[in-house]
């Protein structure tokens, strides 16, 4: 990839994350920008680029004027629901390392559980449009409906078990526990819990299900000559795609088989390289299917691989979503999964991974994936 290293993350900002904000989600998007902007030791007037989660109420324009940015030469949205996170690094990449901008921001800002919410269908359904027309009357009315048949193919081709879901709800907690932003920093749970807990849709248990967030977060972007002279260590962005859903994979698979191969070959890394993984988990199961799919597990072993605790931060071999993901922190659509994966190489997690170098991001379990570099080895 022509851009590798040349791109990188030079500031990250975040609200704090409710049930209920008691703001606009504009206001929302103007904190979590303004702290990014913050952190990376920059001024709205530096800023010429402007995306979105397609998504996302606030317009480019209307953030532009209540920053005071007067030349917004770049600006746009991704769209395919709200895993897009991924997508739009790579576009605003594509944007700087072309010439096209100097500062890009990514933001997104929701209230995602006191306004409208994924999980009645608010955000994503299509009122019978497209391909809504032949799903919803029969009940399939929400993404857990459609990703529950998924899962319950998963179990049966390769036996994971839901006990081992429960083991990537158990380990998020506990990696959630040591971070105080969390939601559920100050709630532990056992597996036992998640054994017991109710069915939300099967094989999906309440703890296997992403949390709906009021919160907002966003990412400066800029050349890395530049990130060199800011405050924060830069995040370089060694390698980020993209992948639509592909027509012809089989129901069985995730994006992720379909991106994984082309994504690795961008990266010119192996997957045992890779130090730190953040997974977009909006469904316990789908950490356990993307760790196969992007080929850090073999076909069929997540499930043991996660219930021997190898995704663990103290001690694991591959960490996996070390902030508490959207499991235990907060469901803000893969921003705070690129949040931590930027903390991670800066070495200022709650959960650090010692010397991390590599740290894998994906935004939608195929949809989207960036490895951002630095550290030391």
């Amino acid at each position: 990839m022509r851009f590798a290293n040349q791109v990188a993350i030079a500031g990250i900002g975040e609200t704090d994350y409710s049930r209920e904000s008691g703001r606009s989600e504009l206001m929302l998007t103007l904190q979590a920008i303004r702290a990014a902007l913050d952190d990376a030791g920059l001024q709205p007037h530096d800023v010429d680029g402007l995306m979105r989660w397609s998504v996302d109420t606030s317009s480019e324009g209307e953030v532009a004027s209540n920053l005071g940015i007067r030349d917004l030469a770049w600006f746009g949205e991704v769209s395919q629901a709200g895993n897009v996170g991924a997508a739009l690094v790579t576009h605003a990449a594509s944007a700087i390392y072309a010439g096209l901008a100097e500062v890009v921001v990514i933001y997104r800002g929701v209230n995602g559980r006191s306004g409208r919410r994924y999980g009645r269908g608010d955000v994503t359904g299509r009122g019978g449009r497209g391909g809504g027309a032949f799903s919803e009357p029969f009940g399939l009315l929400t993404p857990q409906h459609g990703l529950a048949m998924q899962a319950r193919r998963r179990m049966h081709e390769f036996g994971t078990t839901s006990r081992q879901f429960g083991m990537v709800a158990v380990t998020a907690r506990e990696h959630a526990n040591r971070n105080p932003r969390a939601t559920f920093y100050d709630r532990p749970l056992t597996i036992d819990d998640h054994q017991q807990s109710r069915f939300v849709v099967e094989p999906f248990r309440l703890f296997d299900c992403c949390l709906e967030t009021d919160g907002g977060g966003a990412l400066v972007l800029t050349s890395a000559e530049r990130a060199r002279d800011l405050k924060q260590p830069a995040a370089l962005i060694r390698a980020a795609a993209q992948a639509g859903y592909a027509a012809e994979r089989t129901y069985v698979d995730t994006s992720a088989a379909v991106l994984g191969p082309r994504f690795w070959r961008q990266a010119k890394l192996d997957r045992g390289e890779i130090d730190v993984v953040q997974i977009y988990d909006h469904f316990a199961p789908f950490v356990i299917f993307a760790l196969e799919d992007y080929g850090f597990v073999p076909r069929g072993e997540g499930g043991e691989f996660v219930e021997s605790g190898c995704i663990r931060w103290d001690g694991g071999t591959l960490p996996v979503n070390t902030s508490g993901g959207h499991l235990s922190e907060a469901y803000l659509q893969g921003m705070n999964h690129l949040i931590e994966g930027v903390r991670q190489v800066r070495g200022a997690s709650t959960s650090q991974v010692a010397d991390a170098h590599y740290s894998f991001v994906d935004t939608g379990v195929g949809t989207g994936a960036i490895v951002l570099e630095g550290g030391t080895r």
